[in-house]
């Protein structure tokens, strides 16, 4: 049994969300929420609240058992770009591009349906 959760729009850079996302691939539930909670980067937040969303679907919508769940797969897409403008000396400007991105969090209990 599979379940999934998706945070859509995040305003992080898929770059910087993926070097959390690569510490818990593959992690047990319980070791994959102790790393994100004592990570000191802000994606860790962000990736948790959705980890705890994709357990809350296993367990309300499955009756899956929590100690069982681990990270089957976790993906960090890109989103779209807000591109915006900074003044610069003499007329002329700098573009500044806010990056977003798609995080897909991934629950299995290891059974096969």
């Amino acid at each position: 049994m599979q379940t999934f959760a998706k945070l859509k729009f995040a305003r992080i850079s898929a770059q910087k969300c993926r070097l959390v996302a690569d510490q818990i691939r593959g992690l047990p539930i319980e070791k994959a929420l102790d790393i994100l909670v004592f990570s000191p980067k802000r994606a860790a937040t962000m990736i948790k609240k959705v980890l705890d969303s994709a357990i809350a679907n296993a367990e309300n919508n499955f009756s899956a058992d929590i100690d069982e769940l681990t990270v089957h797969r976790i993906f960090i897409d890109e989103g779209p770009t807000f591109k915006r403008m900074r003044a610069r000396a003499k007329g002329r400007s700098n573009r500044i591009l806010k990056r977003t991105s798609h995080i897909t969090v991934v629950v299995s209990d290891g059974e096969v349906t």
